[in-house]
């Protein structure tokens, strides 16, 4: 049954199906031909997977990274970016992993982010010379930095569906986005010198111009403190701390920039409306085929098989790794975190990992996947915005496909960089 329902899932995927409706057609031979349960089973589940405490964080955090966007905080963080790197070979790609860096206490999606600054960046970047292809892969690889550190929709969905601390996962992600940052940035130069690509800014900003910048984008810089402190000594939950954000940036909008209108403020509702409806009919359909999933034992049956293949610690988290880049290929990051996760989970919790460790890494990795053909969803984002060929974008990306290597051998190999600051703080 398990290799049918795997098989169907395929077809449709290749068919053009959607991905919500493909979950959801899949799992159905598992409630029609076993007799099992009957298939009003599928539409409590599709009920009950919504009815969860910390998926309230969801539509906040999107609700807020829309507003923020509309404040003018994202034009003040690519003008402070500017100011810290652009002075830097290679300067505007420089600026635009430097803002994805500060974009992520503000859209936490890696796709939202790379569209965002295609636009934002990608028509500068061109006129600079830089190729379309090296544009688009440069600001791809970027967005991953946004999915890593908190309030990153993707720890969320990842912490509900394996029930993992929420606020460990934000706090775990902290050091490896700025580790991701910094790998990111050294290749960024390295391929800059190698293609001559010059820097934004003749020389670099007086003390006094980026204390400047550092003022006028304050109010956006300063909510990843407040979410550490928060967490720290208790004051939200992750939940909470989304509406926390929504609040902060209605009062950043209407009452410090003053930049908030009530039309900015119903497109930003509309927005979160279509972003929402899609990650929730993705969680429903789901829940469904996990469901299905659970009563065929496919967690079970695949953790024997791995274990029956090596005992080894090492060799199971690779095997994991391979099988959650494959997969990152052909699903969309959410619909990977809440399809495949809860499989392999457990199998790496036996193994003795730790779930925060695993968390963040699995997460990055999923979102690695929307790199990659075929249907790599940040790539195909990215490439549409700026008219660019996948295959010549292969080809751009090969540097920061070897960095992103060197990425998660760093996570696997020391585990204390996600691990410790949750650790000290919680």
């Amino acid at each position: 049954m398990l290799m049918l329902v795997a098989a169907l899932f395929a077809v449709f995927l290749i068919g053009g199906i959607p991905v919500a409706f493909a979950l959801a057609l899949a799992s159905v031979p598992v409630f029609v031909l076993t007799g099992t349960m009957p298939p009003t089973v599928a539409i409590q589940k599709m009920v009950t997977a919504t009815q969860s405490f910390p998926l309230l964080a969801v539509p906040f955090f999107i609700l807020a990274g829309n507003l923020m966007n509309a404040t003018g905080i994202t034009d003040r963080l690519v003008r402070f970016s500017r100011l810290l790197t652009g002075w830097m070979a290679g300067g505007l790609a420089q600026v635009s992993i430097m803002l994805s860096l500060m974009m992520g206490g503000v859209s936490g999606s890696a796709v939202a982010d790379a569209s965002m600054e295609a636009r934002l960046l990608g028509p500068s970047m061109l006129k600079q010379g830089y190729s379309k292809a090296s544009t688009a892969a440069i600001l791809a690889f970027g967005s991953i930095i946004t999915a890593t550190i908190p309030p990153s929709i993707g720890l969320i969905l990842f912490g509900y569906i394996n029930e993992v601390s929420i606020g460990r996962l934000f706090l775990g992600g902290v050091v490896p986005g700025v580790v991701l940052t910094a790998v990111l940035m050294a290749t960024t130069w390295l391929v800059a010198k190698r293609r001559g690509y010059v820097p934004d800014l003749p020389r670099i900003p007086a003390a006094r111009e980026i204390g400047a910048g550092f003022l006028e984008s304050i109010w956006a810089l300063m909510f990843p403190v407040v979410l550490v402190v928060g967490f720290r000594f208790g004051i939200f939950t992750a939940t909470e701390a989304g509406v926390f954000l929504v609040f902060y940036a209605l009062i950043i909008g209407f009452g410090v920039y003053r930049e908030l209108t009530l039309a900015k403020l119903l497109e930003a509702a509309r927005e979160t409306v279509s972003d929402l409806g899609m990650i929730m009919l993705l969680i429903m359909t789901a829940g469904v085929l996990g469901y299905a999933m659970t009563i065929e034992r496919a967690p079970q049956d695949i953790a024997g098989f791995v274990t029956t293949l090596t005992a080894d610690p090492l060799l199971i988290l690779l095997l994991v790794m391979g099988l959650l880049v494959v997969s990152g290929m052909f699903l969309e990051g959410a619909a990977n975190i809440l399809l495949v996760t809860p499989i392999v989970m457990p199998v790496l919790i036996e193994a003795g990992y730790d779930p925060v460790h695993m968390g963040v890494l699995i997460v990055s990795l999923i979102n690695f996947g929307g790199l990659t053909p075929p249907v790599g969803v940040i790539m195909f984002t990215v490439c549409g915005i700026l008219d660019c060929k996948t295959g010549a974008f292969t080809r751009a990306a090969l540097p920061f496909f070897a960095a992103m290597l060197l990425f998660f051998a760093l996570l696997v190999a020391f585990s204390g960089l996600t691990v410790w600051l949750p650790n000290q703080l919680m």
